[in-house]
């Protein structure tokens, strides 16, 4: 049983000008670090695909995901990049996906071993200025699974399903470890989404990650960074910057197992 790991987490320009310098010094972030598992952004190696509303012309829409999905596709290939030959960490994040006809915004997961594994899609989607998500793209099923990898206990809260905190409950009674919180918010709200972050890790007992997308690209000004990792008790362990977009902690799961037998996680629901 893992006890202890090494996780990171960061912000990434949306751009695609910035992304290839941003994952230049990612990698080398992670290597030196020993990082065991990564965390990126939502939907990050594209331009925002919801910063404006579909084209009314289906093909036109369609021609526009299928663009973000090559993108992320071809930058999904180079994942094993951020390992060496010996060691490999973990990699979280989300993907833009065509499934049954249906697009959707996947949570996945990646290990050098199994490759790339779709977890779980996104179900509570805005729909607004700068995140036209529901009009781009549906809801998933809603299944808030925990998923294991490694022995480390994962839950997804994507962006917006943060707020939900019946979700983070749910993991709670599933033992979850961590919940992995991809976003693609505003700087306009930094301050509201860490706190959001921080009550999501208490109501679970669990680790809070979060990484999230920067700079210039969306209707209602520029994407926040704030890359986050909160411990069981509300505690901000790191926060990512500018001047510091990448942050590698070590956190000890069984501070997450033992949380769950404390206030207020033993109350009944």
């Amino acid at each position: 049983m893992v006890s202890a790991i090494t996780v990171t987490v960061c912000e990434l320009h949306e751009q695609p000008a910035t992304l290839e310098a941003d994952w230049t010094a990612l990698v080398q972030h992670v290597r030196d670090a020993g990082s065991d598992l990564v965390l990126l952004p939502e939907m990050p190696f594209s331009p925002w695909p919801a910063a404006t509303p579909p084209p009314e012309d289906e093909a036109e829409s369609t021609q526009g995901w299928e663009e973000a999905m090559r993108a992320h596709a071809a930058w999904l290939a180079r994942l094993p990049e951020l390992g060496s030959a010996r060691r490999a960490p973990i990699v979280v994040g989300t993907r833009p996906i065509l499934r049954n006809g249906r697009r959707m915004n996947e949570g996945f997961v990646w290990t050098a071993e199994t490759g790339l594994r779709g977890v779980h899609a996104k179900f509570h989607l805005p729909d607004e200025e700068g995140f036209w998500e529901a009009s781009w793209y549906e809801r998933g099923p809603g299944d808030f699974r925990v998923t294991e990898v490694a022995g480390i206990r994962i839950g997804f809260l994507i962006c917006s399903e943060l707020w939900f905190y019946a979700h983070a409950r749910a993991y709670m009674a599933q033992g979850v470890h961590l919940l992995a919180v991809p976003r693609a918010t505003p700087h306009s709200s930094v301050d509201k989404w860490i706190a959001g972050g921080r009550v999501a890790g208490v109501v679970a007992g669990a680790y809070c990650l979060s990484s999230n997308l920067c700079g210039s690209g969306i209707e209602v000004g520029t994407f926040g960074g704030a890359g986050w990792v909160t411990d069981p008790e509300a505690k901000l362990l790191a926060l990512t910057d500018a001047d510091t977009p990448f942050q590698t902690v070590r956190i000890d799961l069984a501070a997450a197992d033992a949380a769950k037998h404390t206030y207020p996680r033993y109350l009944p629901g």
